[in-house]
Protein backbone atom coordinates (compact mmCIF):
# COMPACT_ATOMS: atom_id res chain seq x y z
CA UNK A 1 0.00 0.00 0.00
CA UNK A 2 0.96 3.63 -0.47
CA UNK A 3 0.62 5.46 2.84
CA UNK A 4 0.77 9.21 3.48
CA UNK A 5 1.64 10.09 7.07
CA UNK A 6 0.84 13.66 8.08
CA UNK A 7 2.57 14.77 11.30
CA UNK A 8 3.98 17.93 12.88
CA UNK A 9 6.87 15.96 14.29
CA UNK A 10 9.34 13.43 12.94
CA UNK A 11 12.99 12.39 13.19
CA UNK A 12 15.43 13.84 14.33
CA UNK A 13 13.27 15.31 17.10
CA UNK A 14 14.11 13.19 20.17
CA UNK A 15 10.92 13.03 22.24
CA UNK A 16 7.16 13.19 22.03
CA UNK A 17 5.35 12.08 18.90
CA UNK A 18 8.42 12.20 16.63
CA UNK A 19 10.00 8.86 17.66
CA UNK A 20 6.61 7.12 17.48
CA UNK A 21 5.80 8.42 14.00
CA UNK A 22 9.33 7.64 12.81
CA UNK A 23 9.08 4.06 14.05
CA UNK A 24 5.61 3.68 12.52
CA UNK A 25 6.73 4.92 9.10
CA UNK A 26 9.90 2.85 9.03
CA UNK A 27 8.12 -0.22 10.39
CA UNK A 28 5.53 -0.04 7.62
CA UNK A 29 8.30 0.28 5.03
CA UNK A 30 9.92 -2.88 6.38
CA UNK A 31 6.61 -4.64 5.83
CA UNK A 32 6.65 -3.71 2.17
CA UNK A 33 4.56 -0.53 2.14
CA UNK A 34 5.48 2.71 0.40
CA UNK A 35 5.47 5.50 2.97
CA UNK A 36 5.62 9.24 2.43
CA UNK A 37 5.76 11.60 5.41
CA UNK A 38 4.66 15.23 5.24
CA UNK A 39 6.07 17.06 8.24
CA UNK A 40 7.66 20.28 9.46
CA UNK A 41 11.33 21.09 9.59
CA UNK A 42 12.58 19.89 12.99
CA UNK A 43 11.66 22.39 15.73
CA UNK A 44 10.79 20.45 18.91
CA UNK A 45 11.35 20.57 21.89
CA UNK A 46 13.20 23.93 21.87
CA UNK A 47 10.60 25.63 19.62
CA UNK A 48 13.58 26.54 17.46
CA UNK A 49 14.26 25.27 13.96
CA UNK A 50 17.35 23.06 13.86
CA UNK A 51 20.31 24.92 12.36
CA UNK A 52 20.81 22.68 9.32
CA UNK A 53 17.17 23.21 8.28
CA UNK A 54 16.98 26.99 8.61
CA UNK A 55 16.27 29.22 5.63
CA UNK A 56 14.42 26.54 3.67
CA UNK A 57 10.79 26.72 2.62
CA UNK A 58 10.57 23.14 1.37
CA UNK A 59 12.93 20.19 1.21
CA UNK A 60 12.72 16.45 0.74
CA UNK A 61 14.95 13.67 2.02
CA UNK A 62 14.92 9.91 2.41
CA UNK A 63 15.71 7.93 5.54
CA UNK A 64 15.45 4.18 5.98
CA UNK A 65 13.20 3.86 2.94
CA UNK A 66 10.80 6.64 3.97
CA UNK A 67 10.33 9.70 1.76
CA UNK A 68 10.21 12.74 4.05
CA UNK A 69 8.79 16.02 2.76
CA UNK A 70 9.38 18.97 5.05
CA UNK A 71 8.08 22.52 5.07
CA UNK A 72 8.96 25.65 6.98
CA UNK A 73 7.05 26.51 10.15
CA UNK A 74 7.01 29.79 11.98
CA UNK A 75 8.29 28.66 15.38
CA UNK A 76 8.96 30.89 18.39
CA UNK A 77 10.20 30.25 21.93
CA UNK A 78 7.72 32.84 23.21
CA UNK A 79 4.55 30.93 24.03
CA UNK A 80 1.72 33.27 23.08
CA UNK A 81 -1.56 32.60 21.34
CA UNK A 82 -0.44 34.76 18.42
CA UNK A 83 2.79 32.80 17.93
CA UNK A 84 0.95 29.51 18.19
CA UNK A 85 -1.56 30.70 15.61
CA UNK A 86 1.24 31.62 13.22
CA UNK A 87 2.82 28.21 13.75
CA UNK A 88 -0.43 26.39 13.01
CA UNK A 89 -1.22 28.55 9.99
CA UNK A 90 2.25 28.20 8.47
CA UNK A 91 2.21 24.41 8.72
CA UNK A 92 -1.41 24.08 7.63
CA UNK A 93 -0.90 26.05 4.41
CA UNK A 94 2.64 25.08 3.43
CA UNK A 95 2.25 21.38 4.20
CA UNK A 96 -0.90 21.17 2.08
CA UNK A 97 0.89 22.35 -1.04
CA UNK A 98 3.88 20.15 -0.23
CA UNK A 99 1.61 17.10 0.06
CA UNK A 100 -0.36 17.91 -3.09
CA UNK A 101 2.28 19.20 -5.48
CA UNK A 102 5.57 17.93 -4.05
CA UNK A 103 8.10 16.19 -6.24
CA UNK A 104 7.33 12.81 -4.70
CA UNK A 105 3.56 13.17 -4.83
CA UNK A 106 1.70 9.95 -5.58
CA UNK A 107 -1.90 9.18 -4.75
CA UNK A 108 -1.94 7.36 -1.39
CA UNK A 109 -4.18 4.42 -0.54
CA UNK A 110 -4.35 5.54 3.10
CA UNK A 111 -3.81 8.92 4.78
CA UNK A 112 -2.87 9.02 8.47
CA UNK A 113 -3.06 12.31 10.35
CA UNK A 114 -1.66 12.52 13.87
CA UNK A 115 -2.98 14.89 16.55
CA UNK A 116 -1.68 17.26 17.88
CA UNK A 117 -2.55 19.44 16.11
CA UNK A 118 -6.11 20.18 15.18
CA UNK A 119 -5.88 22.74 12.32
CA UNK A 120 -4.07 20.23 10.09
CA UNK A 121 -7.33 18.30 9.92
CA UNK A 122 -8.54 20.81 7.34
CA UNK A 123 -5.86 20.21 4.66
CA UNK A 124 -5.82 16.50 5.52
CA UNK A 125 -9.56 16.17 4.93
CA UNK A 126 -9.25 18.04 1.62
CA UNK A 127 -6.40 15.76 0.56
CA UNK A 128 -8.49 12.73 1.51
CA UNK A 129 -11.31 14.04 -0.67
CA UNK A 130 -8.98 14.82 -3.60
CA UNK A 131 -7.22 11.46 -3.38
CA UNK A 132 -10.47 9.59 -2.58
CA UNK A 133 -8.68 7.61 0.13
CA UNK A 134 -9.64 6.70 3.70
CA UNK A 135 -8.25 9.02 6.36
CA UNK A 136 -7.23 7.83 9.83
CA UNK A 137 -7.10 10.38 12.62
CA UNK A 138 -4.42 9.14 15.02
CA UNK A 139 -5.15 10.70 18.42
CA UNK A 140 -2.10 11.08 20.65
CA UNK A 141 -3.88 13.68 22.78
CA UNK A 142 -7.42 15.00 22.98
CA UNK A 143 -7.50 18.69 22.25
CA UNK A 144 -8.61 21.16 23.35
CA UNK A 145 -9.67 19.27 26.51
CA UNK A 146 -6.14 18.57 27.72
CA UNK A 147 -4.86 22.09 27.01
CA UNK A 148 -7.81 23.71 28.76
CA UNK A 149 -7.55 21.40 31.75
CA UNK A 150 -3.95 22.35 32.57
CA UNK A 151 -4.36 26.04 31.75
CA UNK A 152 -2.43 26.13 28.48
CA UNK A 153 -5.49 27.37 26.62
CA UNK A 154 -7.54 30.06 28.37
CA UNK A 155 -8.91 32.34 25.65
CA UNK A 156 -12.64 31.75 25.15
CA UNK A 157 -12.31 32.54 21.46
CA UNK A 158 -9.42 30.11 21.05
CA UNK A 159 -11.27 27.38 22.96
CA UNK A 160 -14.31 27.85 20.73
CA UNK A 161 -12.18 27.68 17.57
CA UNK A 162 -10.35 24.54 18.66
CA UNK A 163 -13.56 22.89 19.81
CA UNK A 164 -15.05 23.39 16.36
CA UNK A 165 -11.87 22.07 14.75
CA UNK A 166 -12.05 19.01 16.99
CA UNK A 167 -15.65 18.32 15.89
CA UNK A 168 -14.66 18.84 12.25
CA UNK A 169 -11.79 16.37 12.52
CA UNK A 170 -13.97 13.69 14.11
CA UNK A 171 -16.68 14.17 11.52
CA UNK A 172 -14.46 14.10 8.44
CA UNK A 173 -12.11 11.25 9.46
CA UNK A 174 -12.94 7.81 8.12
CA UNK A 175 -11.63 6.24 11.31
CA UNK A 176 -10.12 7.46 14.58
CA UNK A 177 -7.33 5.44 16.17
CA UNK A 178 -6.94 6.01 19.91
CA UNK A 179 -4.19 4.98 22.30
CA UNK A 180 -6.21 4.12 25.42
CA UNK A 181 -9.69 3.18 26.62
CA UNK A 182 -9.92 6.60 28.27
CA UNK A 183 -9.74 8.20 24.82
CA UNK A 184 -12.55 5.95 23.60
CA UNK A 185 -14.78 6.94 26.51
CA UNK A 186 -14.08 10.62 25.87
CA UNK A 187 -15.06 10.33 22.20
CA UNK A 188 -18.19 8.33 22.95
CA UNK A 189 -19.19 11.12 25.33
CA UNK A 190 -18.92 13.49 22.35
CA UNK A 191 -21.26 11.34 20.24
CA UNK A 192 -18.55 9.89 18.02
CA UNK A 193 -19.91 6.55 16.70
CA UNK A 194 -18.22 3.57 18.36
CA UNK A 195 -17.69 1.82 15.03
CA UNK A 196 -15.54 4.78 13.96
CA UNK A 197 -13.06 4.26 16.83
CA UNK A 198 -10.17 1.77 16.84
CA UNK A 199 -7.99 1.16 19.88
CA UNK A 200 -4.30 0.79 18.99
CA UNK A 201 -2.09 1.45 22.02
CA UNK A 202 1.23 3.15 21.48
CA UNK A 203 4.12 0.78 21.25
CA UNK A 204 7.74 0.39 22.11
CA UNK A 205 10.42 -1.37 20.09
CA UNK A 206 11.29 -4.08 22.62
CA UNK A 207 14.26 -5.14 20.52
CA UNK A 208 15.77 -1.65 20.78
CA UNK A 209 14.65 -0.67 24.29
CA UNK A 210 15.66 -3.58 26.48
CA UNK A 211 17.36 -4.32 29.82
CA UNK A 212 21.12 -3.83 29.66
CA UNK A 213 23.85 -4.42 32.28
CA UNK A 214 24.51 -1.59 34.71
CA UNK A 215 28.20 -2.39 34.91
CA UNK A 216 30.58 -0.25 32.86
CA UNK A 217 27.73 2.05 31.87
CA UNK A 218 28.87 5.28 30.18
CA UNK A 219 26.18 7.41 31.86
CA UNK A 220 27.15 6.21 35.34
CA UNK A 221 30.85 6.83 34.65
CA UNK A 222 30.42 10.27 33.09
CA UNK A 223 28.20 11.53 35.89
CA UNK A 224 29.90 10.03 38.93
CA UNK A 225 27.01 7.69 39.68
CA UNK A 226 28.89 4.44 40.23
CA UNK A 227 27.49 2.36 43.08
CA UNK A 228 24.48 4.69 43.42
CA UNK A 229 20.84 3.62 43.69
CA UNK A 230 19.49 5.70 40.82
CA UNK A 231 16.00 7.14 40.51
CA UNK A 232 15.62 8.40 36.92
CA UNK A 233 13.22 10.76 35.19
CA UNK A 234 13.84 11.20 31.46
CA UNK A 235 11.51 13.09 29.14
CA UNK A 236 9.54 16.25 28.59
CA UNK A 237 9.69 18.93 31.28
CA UNK A 238 6.60 21.09 30.95
CA UNK A 239 3.53 22.34 32.78
CA UNK A 240 1.94 18.90 32.98
CA UNK A 241 4.88 17.23 34.75
CA UNK A 242 5.79 19.39 37.72
CA UNK A 243 9.33 18.08 38.24
CA UNK A 244 9.65 20.29 41.31
CA UNK A 245 7.86 17.46 43.11
CA UNK A 246 10.80 15.17 42.35
CA UNK A 247 13.30 17.70 43.67
CA UNK A 248 11.21 18.23 46.79
CA UNK A 249 11.14 14.45 47.28
CA UNK A 250 14.94 14.41 47.08
CA UNK A 251 15.09 16.72 50.09
CA UNK A 252 13.49 13.94 52.15
CA UNK A 253 16.17 11.47 51.05
CA UNK A 254 19.27 13.42 52.08
CA UNK A 255 19.98 10.96 54.87
CA UNK A 256 20.64 8.17 52.34
CA UNK A 257 23.75 9.22 50.37
CA UNK A 258 23.50 6.12 48.14
CA UNK A 259 20.32 7.44 46.49
CA UNK A 260 20.82 9.68 43.45
CA UNK A 261 17.91 11.37 41.70
CA UNK A 262 18.63 11.99 38.01
CA UNK A 263 16.53 14.19 35.70
CA UNK A 264 17.23 14.16 31.97
CA UNK A 265 15.52 16.72 29.75
CA UNK A 266 15.76 19.70 27.44
CA UNK A 267 18.55 22.06 28.48
CA UNK A 268 16.45 25.22 28.71
CA UNK A 269 13.92 23.51 30.98
CA UNK A 270 16.74 22.14 33.14
CA UNK A 271 17.93 25.69 33.88
CA UNK A 272 14.77 26.40 35.87
CA UNK A 273 15.19 23.15 37.76
CA UNK A 274 18.81 24.05 38.56
CA UNK A 275 17.58 27.27 40.14
CA UNK A 276 15.03 25.30 42.11
CA UNK A 277 17.70 22.86 43.31
CA UNK A 278 19.81 25.78 44.52
CA UNK A 279 16.82 27.25 46.31
CA UNK A 280 16.14 23.92 48.05
CA UNK A 281 19.87 23.31 48.66
CA UNK A 282 19.72 19.75 47.36
CA UNK A 283 22.92 17.93 46.46
CA UNK A 284 21.48 14.53 45.53
CA UNK A 285 19.88 15.61 42.23
CA UNK A 286 21.75 15.33 38.93
CA UNK A 287 20.42 17.26 35.92
CA UNK A 288 21.54 16.23 32.43
CA UNK A 289 20.49 17.08 28.85
CA UNK A 290 18.90 14.61 26.46
CA UNK A 291 21.18 11.86 25.22
CA UNK A 292 21.42 10.78 21.56
CA UNK A 293 18.64 8.34 20.77
CA UNK A 294 21.05 5.51 20.00
CA UNK A 295 22.25 5.78 23.61
CA UNK A 296 18.76 5.75 25.11
CA UNK A 297 18.67 2.03 26.06
CA UNK A 298 22.02 2.30 27.85
CA UNK A 299 20.99 5.48 29.64
CA UNK A 300 17.73 3.92 30.83
CA UNK A 301 19.65 0.93 32.12
CA UNK A 302 21.36 3.04 34.80
CA UNK A 303 18.07 3.34 36.65
CA UNK A 304 17.00 1.21 39.57
CA UNK A 305 13.68 3.07 39.49
CA UNK A 306 12.09 4.92 36.59
CA UNK A 307 9.76 7.83 37.31
CA UNK A 308 6.49 8.88 35.67
CA UNK A 309 5.36 12.27 36.96
CA UNK A 310 2.18 14.25 36.33
CA UNK A 311 0.49 17.13 38.08
CA UNK A 312 -2.81 16.54 39.83
CA UNK A 313 -4.71 18.60 37.25
CA UNK A 314 -3.61 16.46 34.29
CA UNK A 315 -6.67 15.15 32.50
CA UNK A 316 -7.41 11.53 33.35
CA UNK A 317 -7.00 9.98 29.88
CA UNK A 318 -3.44 11.24 29.37
CA UNK A 319 -1.03 8.35 28.70
CA UNK A 320 2.68 9.33 28.69
CA UNK A 321 4.64 7.37 26.09
CA UNK A 322 7.52 7.06 28.57
CA UNK A 323 5.51 4.37 30.39
CA UNK A 324 5.98 1.88 27.56
CA UNK A 325 9.66 2.81 27.32
CA UNK A 326 10.30 2.26 31.03
CA UNK A 327 8.40 -1.02 30.96
CA UNK A 328 10.48 -2.26 28.02
CA UNK A 329 13.71 -1.28 29.75
CA UNK A 330 12.80 -3.68 32.56
CA UNK A 331 12.76 -1.13 35.33
CA UNK A 332 10.67 -0.80 38.47
CA UNK A 333 8.43 2.25 38.14
CA UNK A 334 7.08 4.79 40.58
CA UNK A 335 4.25 6.83 39.08
CA UNK A 336 3.35 10.09 40.79
CA UNK A 337 0.11 10.52 38.83
CA UNK A 338 -3.66 10.99 39.35
CA UNK A 339 -4.92 7.82 41.01
CA UNK A 340 -7.81 7.08 38.64
CA UNK A 341 -6.17 8.13 35.39
CA UNK A 342 -5.01 6.10 32.41
CA UNK A 343 -1.34 6.30 33.48
CA UNK A 344 -2.08 4.89 36.95
CA UNK A 345 -4.18 2.09 35.50
CA UNK A 346 -1.42 1.16 33.03
CA UNK A 347 1.15 0.89 35.83
CA UNK A 348 -1.17 -1.25 37.94
CA UNK A 349 -1.99 -3.56 35.02
CA UNK A 350 1.71 -4.08 34.35
CA UNK A 351 2.43 -5.05 37.98
CA UNK A 352 5.72 -3.31 37.34
CA UNK A 353 5.48 -0.37 39.69
CA UNK A 354 3.85 1.69 42.41
CA UNK A 355 1.38 4.55 42.15
CA UNK A 356 1.56 7.48 44.58
CA UNK A 357 -0.42 10.70 44.84
CA UNK A 358 0.65 13.44 42.41
CA UNK A 359 2.41 16.56 43.71
CA UNK A 360 3.08 14.79 47.02
CA UNK A 361 6.87 14.77 47.53
CA UNK A 362 6.67 12.99 50.87
CA UNK A 363 4.69 10.12 49.37
CA UNK A 364 7.14 9.91 46.47
CA UNK A 365 10.13 9.92 48.82
CA UNK A 366 8.53 7.23 50.99
CA UNK A 367 7.99 4.98 47.96
CA UNK A 368 11.62 5.46 46.85
CA UNK A 369 12.81 4.72 50.38
CA UNK A 370 10.72 1.53 50.54
CA UNK A 371 12.11 0.18 47.28
CA UNK A 372 15.65 1.16 48.22
CA UNK A 373 15.28 -1.14 51.21
CA UNK A 374 13.78 -4.02 49.22
CA UNK A 375 16.02 -4.85 46.25
CA UNK A 376 14.26 -8.17 45.63
CA UNK A 377 11.03 -6.29 45.03
CA UNK A 378 12.80 -3.86 42.71
CA UNK A 379 14.06 -6.81 40.69
CA UNK A 380 10.63 -8.45 40.54
CA UNK A 381 8.89 -5.25 39.49
CA UNK A 382 11.46 -4.81 36.72
CA UNK A 383 10.88 -8.34 35.45
CA UNK A 384 7.12 -7.75 35.48
CA UNK A 385 7.63 -4.54 33.52
CA UNK A 386 9.57 -6.23 30.75
CA UNK A 387 7.10 -9.12 30.43
CA UNK A 388 4.15 -6.72 30.23
CA UNK A 389 5.85 -4.56 27.60
CA UNK A 390 6.47 -7.57 25.36
CA UNK A 391 2.93 -8.92 25.82
CA UNK A 392 1.04 -5.63 25.49
CA UNK A 393 3.09 -2.96 23.74
CA UNK A 394 5.26 -4.76 21.20
CA UNK A 395 5.81 -2.86 17.96
CA UNK A 396 4.96 -5.86 15.79
CA UNK A 397 1.52 -6.13 17.42
CA UNK A 398 0.85 -2.44 16.76
CA UNK A 399 1.86 -2.84 13.11
CA UNK A 400 -0.47 -5.85 12.80
CA UNK A 401 -3.33 -3.73 14.11
CA UNK A 402 -2.60 -0.85 11.75
CA UNK A 403 -2.38 -3.17 8.75
CA UNK A 404 -5.66 -4.82 9.74
CA UNK A 405 -7.28 -1.37 9.97
CA UNK A 406 -5.92 -0.39 6.54
CA UNK A 407 -7.30 -3.56 4.97
CA UNK A 408 -10.69 -3.09 6.63
CA UNK A 409 -11.06 0.54 5.50
CA UNK A 410 -10.00 -0.22 1.92
CA UNK A 411 -12.47 -3.11 1.76
CA UNK A 412 -15.29 -0.85 2.98
CA UNK A 413 -14.33 1.78 0.41
CA UNK A 414 -14.25 -0.79 -2.38
CA UNK A 415 -17.71 -2.09 -1.51
CA UNK A 416 -19.33 1.34 -1.46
Amino acid sequence: MRILLYSYNYYPEPIGIAPLMTELAEGLVKRGHEVRVVTAVPWYPKSEIYEEYRGKLYLAEERNGVTIQRCYVRSSQKRTFFNRALFELSFMVLSFFQALFGKYNRRPDILILTVPGLPVGIPASILGWIYKCPTILNLQDILPDAAVHVGLLTSKIAIKIFTQLEKYNYRTATNISVISRGFTENLLGKDVPEEKITLIPNWVDVDFIKPLPKDNNYFRRENGLEEKFIVLYSGNIALTQGLETVIDAATYLKDIPDIAVVIVGEERALEKLREYCQKKEVKNVTLRPFQPREKLPEMLSVADIGLVVQKSNVISFNMPSKIQVLLASGRAIIASVPNTGTAANAIRESEGGLVVSPEDPQALAAAIRDLYGDRDRVKQLGENSRKHAIATYSFSTALDRYEALFTKLLAIQKNK
